[in-house]
């Protein structure tokens, strides 16, 4: 039988981390004080995280701290001390996204679990290797995937951590900038406004959005139904959203998933008062079940927030006090001289008390049986005991006493299971350095991304061209001849990593040199069919040791992060390999798994088009295009470089 997945509950504040604990979550996941997306969560301080990490070891609870947003170059050595942090405080997990830091990381601190956050997008086999081959031990894979995607990720000697509930952002993780460009909040840096919520509307309806038009909002997830589905499958572990949310809807969707990996029904009432405490519209297992449209989406309507108040105070009493989760030993043994109990928690720990001498027994002798059954009484603790007696006959002790040494025996070992466990940390330690590029070309090269194959007539000034992976084969070869021509790999590749395999197969045939990779999935699927990788936007590649990583792992140039101002690109002075900036164009905000016009029953033309688009509640248009089963809203004016 497989072992069952982990449940891995989100820790916003020390209130919630509480119920999650309580409830028996088996890890939580909390940030620190800076550098995690949410920073709009309470987060742990120094002091907080030491007594965070403390209280869930103590009780048999794992610890991931979320150092997952992107790091600037300038911000690199902040982001270290925070990580070493971690490793004193003993944290059993560092869930990251921005690859250079992992890389520092990975240096300084070896025996440290790197886990992948969801900000990487990983949904293909190939890039849950790619990502075990540079280190980390763990995917967060992308929500939008199905189970079959899940599936076909699985066995690839790296685990895997599927969202099971909570909010559905529109966009692919880590691929969204629509916070960033319309309000200088990036979702990257964990300070996302979720513009997304806002009215959205189609184009063509010739008006503004009107509140409750909602085409860029989803539904909650919930995968109760799968929980044994997804043990079966070889998932790891099952996470739960909401470190925005309060302790009551943390400690009911602990409760629920509990149940269904198990197999098991709920406590009677309970799902029902989980979408009560937090939901918009319900909730929706669209991704997973392979059946994507209009059904999942929705807001956060009056009659949900009206919902929860009532079930609150029943929520409470889930995590009132304590429960015995940590198997303990407890062995009492009586002579005519002393009386001692050791309490061993089979992880190699003990501990032992003594009491006062026990008397000659006038009338009553304390036997085994009543020892064990005072001993037992272990409520309201994190203990749960298994109580063996070695005892003299004819001796008497009060219970008053051995319910103190039971009491000292149990807070002595909860105080040793409770210690740090540092993960050493060497400060000193840094990556091999790779040498910066000899030679500067004389300009900066010019390289079209193109969306169409009739755009080839105006790119006859570029240095490198893009097409889409699916242009003709005759139209590349035709086109091969000056060696500047490449393929764009899509970003999102859900379930299509075998289709573009043979794609780029028949692109390298066809005479095209490079592949554009916007996804970590992309970069080792352009090696493998002979073509040179270029690293796009899509990498979010914003300091030096993210360049040094991509140029460990064969890129042949890059793409830095649009949301990087002129003056923080200037690490890539002393770059590894060639890296260029977005210059010309309309960026785009969003990747997204659903067409929000199809899903609206609306006219869809795939290619880029004002008119088919959306509007928001301000009347501005952002122009849509779709391709190989993925949308992207693009921005509603063309990026502008010419004159810097």
């Amino acid at each position: 039988m497989n072992r069952l997945p982990e449940i891995l509950a989100p820790a916003g504040s020390p209130e919630a981390l509480r119920a999650a604990v309580r409830c028996g979550a088996d890890a939580v996941y909390l940030g620190a004080s800076a550098f995690n997306a949410r920073q709009g969560a309470h987060n742990f301080d120094t002091a907080a995280l030491r007594e965070a990490v403390s209280y869930c070891h103590a009780r048999g609870v794992a610890v991931h701290l979320t150092l997952n947003t992107l790091v600037r170059q300038d911000e690199l050595h902040a982001a270290l001390k925070v990580a070493e942090e971690a490793c004193v405080l003993g944290v059993d997990a560092l869930i990251v996204q921005d690859v250079g830091l992992a890389r520092r990381i990975r240096a300084a601190a070896p025996g440290m679990a790197l886990h992948a956050s969801t900000q990487l997008s990983c949904h293909t086999p190939s890039g849950v290797r790619f990502l075990r081959d540079s280190g980390f031990s763990r995917v967060v894979l992308a929500r939008e995937m199905s189970r079959d995607e899940i599936a076909a990720c699985a066995g690839q000697g790296c685990e895997l951590e599927v969202f099971v509930h909570g909010a559905l952002c529109m966009c692919v993780s880590g691929q969204c900038y629509l916070s960033a460009m319309l309000g200088g909040r990036s979702g990257n840096r964990g300070l996302c406004a979720q513009p997304c919520r806002l009215p959205f509307a189609p184009a063509d309806s010739g008006r503004r959005a009107r509140e409750g038009e909602a085409a860029l909002s989803l539904r909650d997830l919930s995968l109760q139904a799968y929980g044994a589905d997804l043990a079966a499958l070889g998932v790891d572990s099952l996470k739960i959203e909401g470190r925005l949310k309060r302790p009551e809807y943390v400690a009911a969707a602990v409760s629920v998933y509990r149940a269904a990996v198990r197999g098991e029904a709920p406590a009677p009432g309970l799902s029902e008062d989980l979408q009560a405490v937090f939901s918009r519209s319900g909730f929706t297992d669209g991704y997973y079940a392979d059946q994507r449209g209009g059904g999942m989406f929705g807001t956060r309507r009056r009659e949900d927030v009206q919902a929860a108040a009532p079930v609150l105070s029943r929520l409470e009493r889930l995590y009132d006090k304590e429960t015995g989760r940590v198997p303990v030993t407890l062995t009492f043994a009586m002579t005519a001289d002393e009386a001692t109990l050791t309490a061993a928690d089979g992880e190699g720990r003990t501990v032992t008390v003594a009491g006062d001498p026990p008397q000659p027994a006038v009338n009553h002798p304390l036997d085994a049986e009543r020892a064990a059954a005072q001993l037992g009484k272990t409520g309201g603790t994190p203990f749960r005991a298994a109580v063996h007696c070695r005892m003299d006959e004819g001796l008497s002790l009060p219970l008053s006493q051995l319910n103190a040494m039971r009491r000292q025996a149990l807070e002595q070992l909860l105080e040793e299971r409770g210690r740090p466990r540092p993960v050493p940390f060497n400060r000193e330690a840094v990556p091999e350095r790779r040498p910066a590029l000899a030679d500067k070309p004389a300009r900066p090269l010019l390289i079209a991304r193109l969306a169409r194959p009739d755009q080839l007539a105006g790119a006859g000034e570029a240095d490198r061209v893009f097409l889409p992976l699916s242009a003709p084969e005759d139209l590349l070869r035709r086109h091969a001849e000056d060696g500047r021509l490449g393929v764009e790999i899509p970003r999102g590749l859900f379930g299509a990593e075998e289709a573009a395999r043979r794609a780029l197969a028949r692109a390298a045939q066809a005479g095209a040199r490079y592949a554009l990779c916007g996804n970590v999935g992309a970069i080792d699927l352009a090696r493998e069919a002979g073509l040179l990788p270029v690293g796009g936007f899509g990498l979010n590649i914003t300091n030096g040791e993210a360049l040094a990583f991509f140029a460990d792992r064969g890129l042949a140039a890059a793409t830095l992060s649009m949301e990087l101002t002129f003056r923080q690109t200037a690490f890539a002075a002393d770059r590894p390999l060639p890296a260029g900036l977005l210059v010309y164009g309309r960026q785009p905000l969003m990747l997204t798994r659903n067409c929000p016009r199809r899903s609206a029953g609306q006219h869809c033309e795939g290619a880029p088009n004002a008119a088919c688009g959306l509007t928001d509640r301000r009347g501005v248009t952002f122009p849509l295009a779709c391709a190989g089963g993925c949308a992207e809203l693009l921005n509603s004016v063309p990026l502008y470089w010419a004159d810097r």
